[in-house]
């Protein structure tokens, strides 16, 4: 009777862990995608070169936030801050060019994101399989999707945009369900930096898909 009444115990524990994880990791996302709006607005009227210098700086501050996740949470999460505000510099060049010439296609990727987030994210934080396979195919598939984008730069593919952007969600799709495994499986408020990072990057990157899906692959 002790050994149930103690097993109760520590799994209601580690359910309040998880719920507390989650909610702080969510909360680290949300605040970086404010951040991020606050940076695409205020670099809206910038050149595409210096977005490309917002884009080297931010993901220095990606490289730093993993190292500084194992010696210090407030370091951690002021870089996920930093990221958030120079991803928003660094795309604001192109959410300007969209608002400009078709403001319907941003809010076309947004409402799709959110749905596309929520459905699978729903189902990769719920499942009981195992996703670490998943995880580790669709990040080689990232890889190689990175080496067809720098492809398409020299070579010209017929529909090759389209293809690249329906191959990126099928991608991210995989990425979206295997971080959110994560997230639920997480009881170490120490990783809601980490997780918060990743599945930003997994939101921004659907939602720069469904853009350049909407907005005619420009």
């Amino acid at each position: 009777m002790s050994d149930a009444l103690a097993w109760d115990a520590g799994h209601s524990i580690g359910r309040d862990r998880t719920r507390t994880v989650f909610g702080q990791t969510m909360g680290l996302v949300a605040a970086t995608a404010g951040l991020f709006a606050l940076g695409a607005y205020v670099g809206r009227d910038s050149s595409y070169r210096l977005g490309f210098v917002w884009f080297i700086a931010a993901f220095a501050c990606l490289l730093l936030l993993r190292v500084a996740a194992r010696r210090s949470e407030v370091a951690a999460i002021a870089l996920l801050f930093g990221f958030g505000i120079l991803m928003g510099l660094g795309v604001a060049p192109v959410t300007a060019y969209y608002a400009s010439t078709n403001p319907q296609a941003l809010w076309q990727a947004g409402g799709a994101t959110a749905l596309f987030i929520a459905g699978f994210g729903a189902a990769g934080y719920t499942t009981r399989r195992d996703l670490s396979t998943l995880g580790r195919i669709s990040f080689g598939a990232l890889l190689a999707l990175i080496v067809f984008g720098i492809v398409m730069i020299f070579v010209r593919i017929p529909g090759g945009h389209l293809l690249y952007a329906i191959l990126g969600l099928v991608v991210f799709a995989g990425l979206v369900l295997f971080d959110f495994q994560r997230l639920r499986r997480s009881q170490s408020l120490a990783s809601a930096p980490t997780l918060a990072a990743s599945i930003f990057l997994d939101v921004l990157n659907v939602f720069l898909f469904f853009l350049q899906i909407f907005g005619g692959n420009n």
